[in-house]
């Protein structure tokens, strides 16, 4: 190339010296910025590591402040908006989509740390989960880049829709993760939060992504070379481009979505009270949990339940609630067809009495005749068969004269935790969980409805009550029982895994948004904590009765509140009973009644990005001619 043309400068007047010819005045300006850029590619690396290390480690800081344990769910509504200034400069920075996956991982890590308190192996889980989940980051990213410099869509409409899609398939992936959705950070803020029954927590989340959209689209182009995110002729080009923003539109769009969430939400919790329901008493244990199971003994978790039961059978409740799995004895049944010849061959020294579960169905008959109330014990259930036995984590029901009615086994099972994915093609797998030799739960065959005193008990175990679309799924069917009256979902739960940590609040917090989006009250009986009795807009009820069992044994001043007077906070880790009548609710749900189709239809626009990106080239842009000798 002549050097007496490689200057920039010269080159530049050369342009417009000639450009009367090539191109109109209006544009003469723009291709000469584009020419620029091409020079400017040709000759020096991308830049801006350090601000895309900043902008995306903000945004980490921002959402992790934003979730548990902190919980300051304000924040969430600027959170995104570092991250989003990533998508304006035409070109990736420098090691763009490496620095933001490693933000992610970070992120996700802090995020989930009390994954690792369950067992040692269980920080391989955690790393890989973190890891999984980080990749969401480039590709939401990615994205939105696509749409603003490909397609010139908006980011007040771009980034809720590849971010609502982004968590439905976050939701579903895998066997789903339907944690720490962007909606989640709103719990407190009650009236926003009831569009759930709409679409979903999806639609939370929508609307929260929109306003850091719309508040991205406000940032000045200045920003751009504050962080060093582009060069001189990528900055020319962008101030051009962006020299008439129409303010209006992305503020517009984000009041109207805040102000109809408003409307809504107060529209919907204005109908009056809840009925009152059966009277149920919640039994929470406090027996920290690991693989080994050789912290508490059986008798003494056993003797536990039971004593709290007595006291809080006192208040005469209609049902009482204890934990998945806090009855540790297991329960024993039999499939039709099975000899005792053979139950003997399946477990030597076991008797075939035992195995036809009339020692344990006393047990619970027993409990249920003296309590007069019905029972929901969370436990396992060994099921024999001609040639083996199977095991299902299982809700069992009992009635008081009547004796054990109902059970129901758990559907969503909970991978490495509950089963072993790929085991039998890939056994190895085995040693990244804390057990050894014959491991796992077999799968439940469908959802159950137990009705009493007028409702319908739908049991929830585990990690279910975080699922939206499977309780969405129970909640829009009958199960095998006729309706009667209306449901309340029922949670079981072993929490004592996590030893306390903000895992409980967050648990409790994606379970309140189911009760939003079914308009169906969900008690929860979880060991460790925390019980609860959630109505249908998703606000935590202080119940008639709580029962300290610990201050109550050792002459201390019981507490009196599920909630510590001075922080706010649930209080965990506490043997006690809550005793209450559920808050009944007869309004329905559109979300129950058409599904996730909202969340569906924005993961179909991100298919649809990346199959652009993929497949369909870039239009060039229109670079005028060069003279020979450049």
């Amino acid at each position: 190339m002549n050097t007496a043309v490689t200057d920039e400068t010269q080159l530049s007047k050369h342009v417009a010296t000639n450009s009367e010819a090539s191109v109109s005045e209006s544009d003469s300006g723009t291709d000469e910025l584009r020419l620029r850029q091409i020079i400017s590619r040709s000759r020096e690396h991308r830049i801006g590591a350090m601000g895309t290390l900043t902008l995306s480690g903000l945004t980490g800081l921002l959402l992790w402040t934003s979730f548990t344990p902190v919980d300051w769910g304000p924040l969430a509504w600027i959170a995104l908006v570092p991250f989003l200034i990533l998508a304006y400069p035409p070109r990736p920075t420098r090691y763009m989509n490496r620095i933001v996956f490693t933000v992610g991982f970070v992120y996700w890590l802090a995020t989930l740390k009390w994954m690792r308190l369950g067992d040692p192996t269980m920080w391989f889980a955690m790393i890989a989960l973190s890891a999984y989940l980080a990749l969401y980051w480039p590709l939401l990213l990615w994205l939105v880049r696509s749409a603003t410099h490909r397609s010139r869509i908006p980011m007040v409409l771009s980034v809720p829709v590849f971010l609502t899609g982004l968590e439905y398939l976050k939701a579903h992936l895998m066997t789903g993760f339907a944690w720490y959705n962007l909606g989640h950070t709103q719990h407190g803020w009650i009236d926003i939060i009831q569009v759930s029954d709409l679409f979903g927590a999806y639609a939370v989340s929508f609307v929260v992504a929109a306003v850091n959209g719309g508040i991205a689209q406000l940032i000045p182009t200045k920003a751009l070379k504050l962080f060093g995110l582009c060069q001189d002729a990528d900055y020319e080009l962008i101030v051009r481009q962006r020299a008439q923003p129409r303010v209006w539109i992305p503020v517009t769009v984000c009041v109207g979505l805040v102000a109809a969430s408003l409307i809504y939400g107060a529209s919907r919790r204005s109908g009056g009270e809840f009925p009152a329901g059966p009277r149920v008493a919640l039994i929470q244990g406090n027996f920290t949990a690991t693989a080994s199971n050789d912290l508490h003994k059986p008798n003494e978790i056993y003797k536990k339940h039971r004593d709290l039961t007595q006291v809080a059978i006192q208040e005469q409740p209609d049902i009482v609630i204890w934990p998945e799995a806090m009855y540790p004895f297991g329960m024993y049944t039999v499939e039709e067809g099975v000899t005792d010849e053979q139950l003997e061959e399946l477990a030597p020294g076991v008797p075939a009495e035992h195995w036809r579960g009339r020692d344990t169905q006393a047990v619970f008959s027993n409990l249920s005749d003296a309590a007069n109330a019905a029972l929901v014990i969370g436990t396992s259930v060994f099921v024999a068969r001609p040639e083996d036995y199977i095991v299902f984590n299982s809700a069992v029901f009992t009635q008081p004269g009547v004796g054990v009615t109902n059970r129901y086994d758990k559907i969503h099972r909970v991978p490495f935790g509950e089963y072993i994915p790929f085991y039998d093609y890939v056994p190895f797998l085995q040693s990244f969980t804390p057990y050894r030799g014959q491991f796992g739960i077999e799968k439940g065959a469908s959802a159950h409805r137990f009705q009493y005193k007028g409702a319908g008990l739908i049991p929830l175990i585990c990690f279910e009550d975080t699922v939206p679309h499977l309780v969405r799924k129970i909640a829009s069917t009958s199960g095998v029982n006729e309706r009667e009256g209306e449901d309340i979902l029922v949670n079981l739960t072993n929490d004592g895994w996590f030893h306390g940590s903000s895992e409980l609040d967050q648990h409790l917090i994606t379970a309140r948004f189911r009760a939003i989006e079914t308009r169906t009250p969900i008690v929860r009986a979880v060991n460790t904590g925390i019980s609860a009795i959630v109505d249908g807009d998703g606000v935590v009820r202080e119940p008639d009765v709580f029962i300290d069992l610990d201050s109550r044994m050792t002459g201390r001043f019981p507490k009196q509140s599920v909630r510590d007077p001075e922080t706010g906070e649930f209080y965990k880790q506490l043997n006690c009973a809550l005793v209450s009548n559920v808050p009944l609710d007869p309004r329905r749900s559109v979300y129950v009644a058409i599904g996730d189709w909202f969340a569906a239809a924005c993961l179909t626009a991100c298919l649809a990005f990346v199959l652009q990106g993929l497949f369909l080239r870039r239009k060039p842009q229109h670079v005028p001619e060069l003279p020979p000798h450049v």
